[in-house]
């Protein structure tokens, strides 16, 4: 009886989501008897975006990530008939090469590096030197870490990586709130990106463009790259974002949220780096010191595995323009391990502290191995093929909105889909040519092509479900959603003004 009762209380309190389930799995029965709906169309319409919307719904009422992502996979199962999601979704996003690298390089490596830091105390012996030496207080830590933001600008997961873990024994010894760690880093790897272009985005984006379609306005790779440098001065978010960043740094910005001055009043009051109700994204495994007994940690440990990092990931980019990632990940972690073990660490030692930092972030692989499901939901729902369609219909009465449209329906796709690269290979195919339709002038195609790039950046910035958010979260020890919440004012504030400035430069011109 007992147990009756219980179920029938967790069915009140979460009628919401069942009444959610029960709806599409008629709409999803629907569809199933008509096929010919699905193969006239690109999309499901408005129901395509149903479980991103649902997954992002759920995920800021329940501050549950896991279970908000499986909701959304479910939901999408039901949207399209494809009732058996393992089969029709989980197998074949997990299965791809773009889940394995995340799992191996940017979780296994990411938690074994950790992990040997950990254990051979590298990173706590480099927080201590530049303590000593130069991070004096909050501020300059902050500064620090914008710092190694803009050093470290290759985008995305790189920068996350690369930035959080270099900066966060710092942060934390100097008693910097998670939050504020997390949206410094997280605001400036992929902004970063698009500002500073010596990394693959404009060779990605150009692979995207320079196609035959737009041959007539874009004639050549080479064409595509410079287009891309035209528009970094007009990348308007990109450009708001790296500079609120150093002002929140500097503690200059007047407006950071109610979220994120709750967050700051915190740590300078009790000196906590995160908030009690938080569930940060490391396990204890990384969140407490365990150095090998007997071994004296030295800046080597810390700087030996960065160095191997940096020389093989980005000197052959340099060289033969040839990224190796992969395999820069991979001889961190190794060099680490054989750097401790020369310096008297037994082997044994060293294998353990891998291990321990690979077990620490196991949650991540979950939600981030989730996040790639809900990604291929929503490719197969059409969900950024029916934003386009909807918005497209607006731009013949008033076209000097163009711009400022295509941004926030970037932000929007960004944030549901948790992709910006994964949005420029929707949108630049069709918003490029749409503008060169409403004014062939070379300023206004430019003017679009920064609103695309900075969009979609936003999105992947700020979305819960992006592996940069996630991944942000993670290398700075902060509760997911406790990072979306804070960060979401300052961004939200810069989108709001480039799509003003987007606006009022097009009218001018059209």
């Amino acid at each position: 009886m007992q147990r009756l009762e219980k179920l029938a209380q967790w069915a009140n309190e979460h009628a919401w989501i069942l009444g959610l389930l029960a709806v599409f799995a008629l709409t999803g029965y629907a569809r199933t008897l008509d096929p010919t709906v699905v193969e006239s169309q690109q999309h499901y319409g408005f129901l395509s975006l149903v479980p991103a919307l649902a997954t992002l719904a759920i995920c800021f009422i329940t501050r549950n990530v896991i279970f908000a992502l499986f909701m959304g996979v479910v939901l999408g199962g039901l949207v399209s008939g494809s009732y058996n999601i393992v089969r029709e979704f989980l197998i074949p996003a997990l299965g791809t090469t773009r889940f394995a690298e995340i799992l191996l390089v940017y979780l296994w490596a990411l938690g074994g590096l950790l992990g040997i830091w950990n254990r051979n105390g590298g990173a706590w012996y480099f927080a201590r030197y530049v303590s000593e030496n130069h991070v004096k207080s909050r501020r300059s830590a902050l500064v620090f870490t914008w710092l190694m933001g803009v050093i470290f600008h290759q985008g995305g997961t790189i920068s996350t990586v690369l930035t959080g873990t270099t900066v966060r024994p710092v942060a934390d010894r100097e008693k910097v709130a998670h939050e504020e760690l997390a949206y410094v880093v997280d605001s400036t790897a992929s902004p970063v990106a698009t500002v500073i272009p010596f990394n693959a985005w404009p060779v990605y984006i150009a692979g995207l463009i320079a196609v035959p379609s737009m041959a007539h306005f874009i004639a050549d790779r080479d064409a595509a790259v410079a287009m891309f440098l035209a528009a970094i001065p007009f990348n308007f978010y990109g450009i708001l974002a790296v500079t609120f960043t150093l002002l929140f740094a500097l503690d200059k910005l007047p407006f950071v949220g109610r979220a994120m001055r709750r967050a700051q009043e915190r740590v300078r009051t009790t000196g906590e780096l995160d908030a009690p109700e938080a569930e940060p994204m490391v396990s204890k495994e990384l969140s407490t010191l365990n150095i090998a007994e007997g071994y004296e940690p030295s800046l080597a440990d810390f700087f030996v595995p960065i160095l191997v990092l940096l020389g093989v990931a980005i000197l052959p980019w340099l060289i033969v323009n040839q990224l190796m990632i992969f395999e820069a990940f991979g001889l961190a972690v190794v060099s680490g391990m054989i750097l401790s073990i020369a310096r008297g660490m037994s082997a044994k030692d060293a294998f353990d502290g891998m291990l321990d930092g690979i077990k620490g972030v196991t949650v991540g692989a979950v939600i981030l191995g989730l996040a790639v499901t809900l990604a291929k939901v929503s490719e197969t729902l059409g969900a950024s093929a029916y934003v386009i369609e909807v918005t497209s219909q607006s731009l013949t009465a008033a076209p000097f909105i163009l711009p400022g449209l295509l941004m926030l329906v970037c932000m929007i796709v960004a944030f549901s889909i948790g992709s910006s690269w994964g949005t420029y290979a929707v949108v630049f195919p069709i918003a490029l040519p749409l503008a060169y339709a409403i004014s062939p002038d070379a300023m206004f195609l430019t003017l679009v092509f920064g609103a695309i790039l900075g969009g979609a950046v936003f999105g992947d910035q700020c979305s819960p479900i992006s592996d940069t958010t996630i991944l942000s979260s993670l290398a700075c020890g902060c509760d997911l959603m406790d990072h979306v919440f804070t960060q979401l004012p300052m961004a939200m504030t810069a989108a709001g003004i480039s799509i003003l400035l987007y606006t009022g430069i097009a009218l001018v011109l059209v």
